[in-house]
């Protein structure tokens, strides 16, 4: 829905009322992910797509009918095997509709969730359309219970957007969790060819970008077109004075001890999510010792993955950056690093805060956000 913002923003300063189908669910081969919404006003501009073209027209008379009653509705979209001509899903998957009106009572839980320039996440109950908005410390809106607001907070950490059902028996509702989060950052130390690699699989994995290095000569724009930004500064500095959160990312490639150490004397004191740093297994064993002669614990030791990545046996910068961005993976998803064929675990586990699905869920599963 936040893709939507300057449309929505608009409606709302001209109070504009307007209905709003979300995909809430998704199975098999589908075209868009849960989240994705198709908005549609008063006047019968449409904005958005849930499904690149093939329902969107029945999903606009939906919006119109809801616009026009106020009372939300489902609905399910799949592909047709007796009429091919039918409405339907023609890549051969189903996805579950969800469609609410938005007026002025409404427009300030909405904006909250647009406006915000950090995490939050949109709170819709799909039986009654009530609306909250989460953030790491507050709530707005309809009230939530704690171990709700929890849960939702859980999802929003990891930016996962899904499906929830809270309660039990007759007090049972569901929820649809939209998280709005900007992109995780990694921070790659060294203007090498390593990292120009690395600034390309970070991007790939959808990280916000970059590059640090104190020698103006070699951090430069047309050398990294891969990172979101180039910065000229010791990395230690900057890190020490640049935002982070416990989704940041930090990879040492400068093979230099006069930037290592104390770089990684901050980075590794730091609640990020992953520190590496490249170098042979000496250099790292040298890098250790000044880093205990500098006062890091064993713990603090503990957190430092060097030599960087995974042992993929690759011997060019790209096949390093591969291996350095899957170990970046396996520690923020808790994968074995084991080939898939040789495990019998889940191919799509379970997200962090919530156990597996049981099968009555099957339509409802979650999916990370891209948003």
């Amino acid at each position: 829905m936040r893709e939507l913002t300057a449309s929505l923003l608009r409606w709302h300063a001209t109070g504009t009322p307007y209905a709003v189908a979300t995909v809430v669910g998704v199975a098999g081969s589908a075209p868009r992910p849960i989240g994705a919404a198709l908005a549609v006003d008063a006047a019968g501009t449409v904005i958005g797509s849930i499904s690149g073209g093939c329902v969107e027209a029945a999903a606009y008379d939906l919006c119109r009918q809801v616009l026009r009653s106020g009372t939300p509705m489902r609905a399910s979209f799949g592909y047709a095997d007796v009429d091919a001509f039918a409405v339907g899903l023609t890549c051969g998957g189903t996805i579950d509709v969800f469609v609410h009106r938005v007026c002025a009572v409404d427009y300030p839980i909405v904006e909250a969730a647009l406006r915000q320039p950090g995490p939050v996440a949109l709170v819709r109950d799909l039986d009654s359309g009530a609306m909250t908005t989460v953030d790491p410390s507050h709530t707005v809106g309809t009230p939530l219970d704690a171990a709700v607001v929890a849960e939702v907070r859980a999802m929003l950490d990891i930016g996962a957007t899904g499906v929830r059902r809270i309660g039990c028996g007759g007090a049972e509702s569901t929820i649809l969790v939209e998280s709005f989060a900007p992109p995780p950052r990694m921070i790659v130390c060294g203007a090498t060819d390593f990292a120009a690699s690395v600034c390309r699989v970070g991007s790939l994995l959808g990280y916000r970008v970059t590059l640090c290095d104190a020698r103006a000569v070699f951090a430069t724009r047309d050398r990294f077109p891969d990172a979101d930004e180039v910065v000229v500064g010791w990395p230690h500095r900057y890190l020490a004075d640049t935002p982070v959160d416990a989704r940041t990312v930090v990879c040492v490639l400068t093979h230099d001890p006069k930037f290592d150490i104390p770089l990684l004397e901050i980075a590794l004191r730091l609640p990020i999510a992953y520190v590496g740093a490249m170098g042979s297994r000496r250099a790292d064993a040298d890098r250790r010792t000044a880093l205990r002669a500098a006062g890091l614990t064993d713990a603090e030791l503990a957190r430092l993955h060097s030599p960087i990545g995974l042992d993929l046996g690759g011997r060019t910068a790209a096949e390093a950056a591969v291996a350095i961005g899957a170990e970046i993976i396996a520690v923020r998803r808790g994968g074995s690093t084991r080939p898939l064929h040789a495990t019998d675990r889940p191919i799509h586990p379970a997200e962090p805060g919530r156990g597996a699905p049981n099968a009555s869920e099957f339509d409802l599963e979650s999916a990370p956000s891209s948003q």
